[in-house]
């Protein structure tokens, strides 16, 4: 291949088939699909449920705030996953490192800790 230019034709063909395959999801369920309409087919759907109600319903404060905490320490997890997997291997890229990383993930987990009891001593957690 001294000179010479890849062919593109594979990409290319991969494109079209692509293009075709999304076309035809699009298009042929409009043909194969029912097409009686009931009104329970135009009735809104949420989660299973029938729709009950104003849908502009004012939710606690405590909802958010457990789903707010939930997010944070799921994604502390993500940080301390990749590091417990890497950390100790043999040959692992961190070995001179070890003992300062060690310490930084330590003030890590302390902090999450001092959030979850000062969470918890606000009383986050408690439902009325």
């Amino acid at each position: 291949m001294d000179g010479e230019l890849p062919s593109f034709q594979p990409i290319f063909i991969y494109l079209v088939v692509i293009l075709l395959l999304t076309a035809g999801m699009l298009v042929v369920p409009h043909f194969i699909a029912p097409k009686k309409r009931t009104p329970v087919k135009d009735m809104p759907y949420e989660s299973g449920m029938d729709p009950i109600g104003d849908a502009r319903q004012h939710f606690d404060v405590k909802y958010y705030l457990v789903a707010i905490l939930f997010l944070v320490f799921d994604v502390e997890l993500l940080f301390l996953y990749p590091w417990a997997v890497s950390a100790y291997q043999e040959g692992g890229g961190l070995a001179g490192l070890r003992g300062p990383v060690f310490v930084v993930m330590l003030v890590f987990l302390v902090t999450l800790v001092i959030g979850y009891v000062y969470a918890w001593k606000k009383g986050v957690f408690q439902w009325r």
